[in-house]
């Protein structure tokens, strides 16, 4: 008796999945609830695990793209089955099966000796006279004589031959080859990866995105962090980066701009009293966006904490689609990779991204003197239909207020 294993229901929106990756192989003993396969949708990854133990053997291959309910594998009662015994061929079929081959070789070896020996055939000393001086190759001569020599007929043939061809144009010159493998790949677009450029390409098309800059000066939060790093860590059991800053300042600053924290629905504009602050983060099979629910009443440990898990997950292929789900403003750090200045694109429906850059140290002005401090620019887009000017101004000042002087984070001023 065997069992059907179809691909679960994984969520209200999700109708098809693809087979990302086997676990286990065709006939391999499996025991009940033991993970065997990997399906990845549009928006997560999941595992599929065996209703019972048994030997399994796959229907659907690596790749395939399976509706919901679809037969997956079945899994057979009892142990693996043995595999199929292939007899080795007979010595004395080897040797049958390689005779003809060495036979018709044969004349193959025949023909290429001929065809060496008039490569190789040497004018008489008339013949090469004639070809010397008429600028004849010996190589470009058939020769009719012995073993392929050049006779004086063969020679004068040849000088005939030459005298009535007109003079070849000269030929274009050809671009050498570039130097180097040049080989190519192609790879089918995972789930995922279609998602993510379907709607980038439709925020780029549906909304009036426009983008603002500033920068901000990390010396106040670089010095707060040295000074008291190592009792952060001991107290709370995490590290304490620039993320929990950069959250906890937006959480702040949307309270006075709420038109940031909305979002447009129809011909409705839909405003929130919380902030699910959405942390890009870049995984293994593409860019995902996990949600901190309700950053706005959480102390710096717990967004840290936070961020520490949904990074893990996401680098595991953990997340699930209520992580992923929601969200009213998104942070993404560019600087982990190096960028200096980017313009983030908004994350749909949402209505405006916050993009962090990399920390350089530069020349500033500060009190009438040139000071050098660890700068970062910091990018707003946002959704110019519901956000104005003013407002986006305002957001990112705000944020840059609390950022160089983060006491204010912590007293709420």
């Amino acid at each position: 008796m065997s069992l059907e294993i179809k691909v679960p229901p994984v969520g209200e929106s999700i109708t098809e999945v693809v087979l990302s990756q086997w676990l286990k192989k065709d006939g391999d003993v499996v025991e009940m609830d033991e993970v065997i396969a990997e399906l990845e949708s549009d928006k997560a990854t999941f595992e599929l695990t065996a209703e019972q133990a048994g030997t399994l053997r796959t229907i659907a291959a690596e790749g395939d793209t399976l509706a919901i309910g679809a037969v997956v594998c079945n899994i057979e009662d009892g142990g693996a089955a043995a595999t199929p015994k292939v007899d080795a061929p007979s010595s004395q079929s080897d040797a049958q099966a390689s005779a003809p081959v060495a036979e018709t070789a044969k004349p193959q070896d025949q023909e290429v000796a001929t065809k060496d020996s008039y490569a190789t055939g040497t004018p008489s000393p008339a013949a090469g006279k004639i070809l010397s001086e008429k600028g004849i190759e010996s190589s470009a001569v058939k020769g009719t004589g012995v073993d392929g020599r050049i006779t004086k007929d063969d020679a004068v043939k040849a000088e005939a031959a030459k005298k009535p061809e007109a003079p070849k144009p000269a030929a274009a010159p050809v671009a050498a080859a570039p130097a180097g493998a040049r080989a190519e790949r192609r790879e089918k677009m995972s789930p995922l990866r279609r998602t993510v450029a379907k709607r980038l390409v439709a925020v780029k098309n549906e909304t009036a995105m426009l983008t603002t800059f500033n920068e901000v000066n990390m010396k106040p939060i670089m010095d707060l962090r040295g000074k008291y790093k190592d009792q952060f860590k001991e107290k709370f059991g995490v590290g304490l980066g620039f993320m929990s800053f950069f959250t906890k300042a937006v959480t702040v600053a949307l309270k006075e701009f709420p038109a940031v924290n909305g979002r447009i629905e129809g011909e409705e504009l839909i405003y929130n009293d919380f902030a699910d602050i959405s942390i890009a983060v870049s995984a293994p099979k593409g860019l995902v966006v996990p949600v901190i629910r309700n950053a706005e009443g959480m102390t710096l440990a717990e967004i840290e904490k936070s961020v520490l898990t949904l990074a893990l997950k996401a680098r595991d292929s953990k997340l699930t689609i209520e992580e992923m789900t929601g969200g009213t403003f998104t942070i993404t750090n560019g600087g982990v990779f190096g960028s200096m200045m980017s313009t983030p694109i908004i994350n749909a429906p949402q209505s405006a991204i916050l993009g962090m850059h990399n920390i350089v140290e530069r020349p500033v002005a500060e009190k009438g003197e040139v000071v050098i401090r660890p700068m970062m620019y910091v990018a707003l887009s946002y959704d110019h239909r519901i956000i104005d000017g003013r407002e986006s101004v305002g957001f990112l000042v705000r944020v840059k207020q609390l950022l160089e002087d983060p006491a204010r984070l912590l007293l709420g001023v």
